[in-house]
C-alpha cells in the first residue's frame, strides 16, 4: 500500500509542479551487499560457511517460490538512464526471468561442488502466510525507451555472491581457528 502512495505522490508532483521525478519499480535487485536476512544472501552466506566448515545446515521455507532476481548494479544503471531522459516517466526494472529458490540452491551449492540436499532443511517457520508464488517483471518499456537490459545473468549473479561469501567465510575461519570466535556461532 505504501508503495502505491509513494508512486502516486511522485506522479502527482511531477504533473502538478513540473518536477522531474521518475518512479522505478525495481524487482528483486541482489548483490554481495544484500542483507543476510534475504533468501539470496542467506543461501550464498551459508554456502561459504558450509564450504569452510563453519556451518552444516541451512534452514529455509518454500523452495518453490519463484522470483525475478537481477543484479543491483544493472538496476542502478537503469535508474541513471531514467534520469537522463528529456521527460520524466515511470519504468519497471526487471530481468523478465523467474527462478525458484530451489534453482538458486542448485546454482549456489553446485558452484562449489556441494549437494544442497545434504545441507538444507525445510522449517515451517520460514513459510510466509501470504506467499506470492511467482514474481516476474515486464521491463519492455525500459528496454524500448531507455535501451536498458541487464548485463549480469542469474547464474553469474549467484556465482558473484557465492565468491564474495566464500571470501567472507575464509576471514571468519581465521578468527575461529585463532580462538577469537566460537565455531558454532552463526551470523
Amino acid at each position: 500500500m505504501m508503495i502505491l502512495v509513494i508512486f502516486s505522490y511522485t506522479v502527482n508532483y511531477r504533473e502538478a509542479y513540473g518536477i522531474f521525478a521518475c518512479n522505478g519499480i525495481l524487482f528483486n535487485h541482489e548483490s554481495p551487499r544484500r542483507g543476510e536476512n534475504f533468501v539470496t544472501r542467506k543461501i550464498t552466506r551459508a554456502v561459504g560457511r558450509i564450504k569452510m566448515g563453519l556451518q552444516s545446515k541451512l534452514f529455509l521455507g518454500n523452495l518453490q517460490a519463484s522470483r525475478d532476481w537481477g543484479f543491483a548494479g544493472d538496476y542502478v544503471e537503469a535508474m541513471w538512464l531514467m534520469l537522463q531522459q528529456e521527460k520524466p516517466d515511470d519504468y519497471v526494472v526487471a530481468t523478465e526471468e523467474s527462478h525458484t529458490v530451489e534453482e538458486l540452491l542448485d546454482k549456489a551449492f553446485g558452484y562449489v561442488d556441494l549437494n544442497w540436499k545434504d545441507h538444507v532443511e525445510i522449517d515451517k517457520r520460514y513459510f510466509r502466510p501470504a506467499e506470492v508464488d511467482n514474481l516476474k517483471g515486464d521491463a519492455s518499456k525500459a528496454r524500448k525507451v531507455l535501451g536498458w537490459k541487464p548485463k549480469i545473468g542469474f547464474e553469474q549473479l549467484v556465482k558473484m555472491m557465492v565468491d564474495e561469501d566464500i571470501e567472507l567465510a575464509k576471514r571468519e575461519k581465521v578468527l575461529v581457528d585463532a580462538g577469537y570466535m566460537d565455531p558454532h556461532q552463526q551470523p
